[in-house]
């Protein structure tokens, strides 16, 4: 191919700055690959800037068991990932993995809940480590507790971190392992001889060999020419931040945890409004009428930040995980678990993107079922 001196070259290039196209070229330029990561500006739709901080297993894939094992698989890897990233760049992300509740207000939805794990339980070879908390045995885990919860579901491998600080480690590694970041937005992927042609926004063109889309709820736009359906859809998330705190939350939960400066950190809405990612008052008051009925001590708490986020959310809510069948050596990786899976997409994800599909099979995960495919006939 004739490359005009304006354009650059890599083996990889990654579509998306955020935490799921970070982790992706940081586990890409740990082994070697030579990586070029395209972010676009500060007026982009950045999940990763919104989310909840939670490395979550409980519930995941209650209807889909590889998704799982994928969560699990990834949830125990993110120990020595922390640590590593910790020791690369001096970045603490403050995990703590000592499990996490859902908390119910009444016993109907508890004990349904329950029942829905012990399936999950079952499909998973018994391997899935909960336990049901009554009134009694929740107070006595988290003193703070109110009188109008009935109960918790407490999961073992559960924890949380500091998304921002993360979020500032992982940019950190990416740089450190010598990937080439370009800030510009990618405004085609054109295939091209031996691999791709990145046009991005005044920076001329790249040359890759592979193209990995991760750029959330921008993907349709880039993949669809590629022959990709992309069959996401925004889904908004609020959350409120109340004022710095003495400990007063031992563990997390999917809709309240205290960070580690101290806020306690709320949310858990999802309002389908399409590309809309403002904060609305109606939500603000349920989130804290909620949190209220849970944690009473909050009725005294000065909230002192709130915002609203996008979630890229697939029809399913699983994640796609796609190899293109028009052009292969373009693939696009799109979840709302962008923390909970960052350990696998860093740790293990770039093996498949090489070609590799046997270290993500001996975790027991048949990862063809992440694709597209799923989708055929709805």
């Amino acid at each position: 191919m004739d490359l005009s001196s304006n354009v650059s070259e890599s083996e990889f290039v990654v579509v998306g700055g955020g935490v799921v196209g970070n982790c992706i070229a940081m586990g890409l330029a740990a082994k070697g690959k030579s990586v070029a990561l395209f972010d676009e500006a500060d007026n982009a739709f950045r999940a990763s800037r919104g989310n909840f901080g939670l490395v979550w297993v409980q519930g995941k894939g209650a209807a889909m068991p590889t998704y799982a094992r994928w969560t699990r698989a990834s949830a125990h890897l993110w120990k020595d990932f922390a640590d590593e990233l910790t020791q690369s760049t001096g970045i603490s992300v403050s995990l703590t993995q000592r499990g996490g509740y859902s908390i119910f207000l009444d016993e109907a939805s508890l004990h349904q809940r329950a029942g829905v794990y012990e399936q999950l339980k079952n499909a998973l070879g018994g391997d899935y480590p909960f336990e049901v908390l009554g009134h009694n045995a929740i107070k006595k885990e988290e003193p703070q507790i109110g009188s109008q919860v009935a109960g918790a579901i407490l999961h073992h491998e559960d924890g949380h971190i500091n998304p921002l600080n993360f979020y500032r480690a992982i940019t950190n590694a990416t740089g450190r392992l010598g990937v080439t970041k370009i800030t510009r937005r990618v405004s085609k992927v054109a295939p091209a001889a031996n691999g791709f042609i990145i046009h991005s926004d005044n920076a001329g063109s790249h040359h890759c060999s592979k193209v990995i889309l991760a750029c959330g709820l921008g993907t349709a736009e880039l993949g669809r020419p590629l022959g990709f359906k992309v069959p996401v859809r925004p889904q908004r998330g609020q959350v409120l931040i109340t004022e710095k705190l003495p400990p007063l939350i031992n563990r997390p939960s999917d809709e309240i945890r205290q960070v580690n400066e101290g806020g306690i950190q709320i949310g858990a809405s999802a309002e389908e409004v399409g590309f809309d990612d403002s904060e609305t008052i109606e939500t603000t008051a349920q989130l804290a009428a909620n949190a209220i009925r849970q944690y009473p001590f909050l009725e005294k708490a000065q909230l002192v930040r709130s915002w609203g986020a996008l979630r890229i959310m697939s029809q399913d809510g699983f994640p796609i995980y796609q190899q293109s069948t028009l052009y292969p050596g373009a693939y696009y990786a799109t979840c709302h678990s962008g923390i909970t899976l960052a350990a696998a997409h860093a740790r293990l994800l770039p093996d498949w993107l090489c070609g590799d599909n046997s270290t993500i099979a001996k975790q027991g995960i048949a990862f063809s079922e992440f694709s597209e495919g799923r989708f055929n006939d709805s």
